[in-house]
């Protein structure tokens, strides 16, 4: 049996090396691509997926990636199929767009669950900027979106 300090240190240093990993986000260049269970034309097809959907890519091959999406699903898709211009799609109901990264700023629009909004910085302060597709910018707050 390990020793408690042991398994401690392990951990610990997991979680350091998880938390210096950054992650790799993609998105759907596609006006639609489909999701693979292998990375072949010949697998299993999953999900139809929209253009702008952000995608975490955990595994790149020549000509394929595996990819996480907002809901933890794991799958495949051509790698000619994804665009590195980043999005945010919102999670919550309604995500209100802040016109300063501060809660009491006036709102410059709101977002509704599942729209993408074109991810800018993140200010690493729990805010994200980002950019509707009309063209709009603003802050929302990072725990309101994912692919962040």
């Amino acid at each position: 049996m390990k020793s408690p300090v042991a398994l401690t240190l392990f951990i610990a240093l997991a979680a350091a090396i998880g938390s210096a990993h950054a992650l790799d986000y993609a998105s759907v260049a596609d006006s639609s691509a489909i999701l693979y269970d292998a990375p072949s034309l010949k697998a299993k097809k999953l999900f139809v997926v929209n253009r702008y959907l952000p995608l975490e890519q955990m595994v790149s091959l020549d000509e394929w990636v595996k990819v996480l999406d907002s809901s933890g699903n794991l799958a495949w898709i051509e790698k000619r199929a994804l665009s590195s211009k980043r999005f945010v799609v919102v999670m919550t109901p309604l995500a209100v767009v802040h016109q300063a990264a501060d809660a009491g700023a006036p709102a410059a629009f709101n977002a509704h669950q599942q729209v993408a909004l074109e991810w800018l910085e993140n200010l690493g302060n729990g805010w994200v900027k980002v950019r509707h597709l009309d063209g709009m910018t603003g802050y929302v707050r990072a725990t309101e979106v994912w692919g962040d």
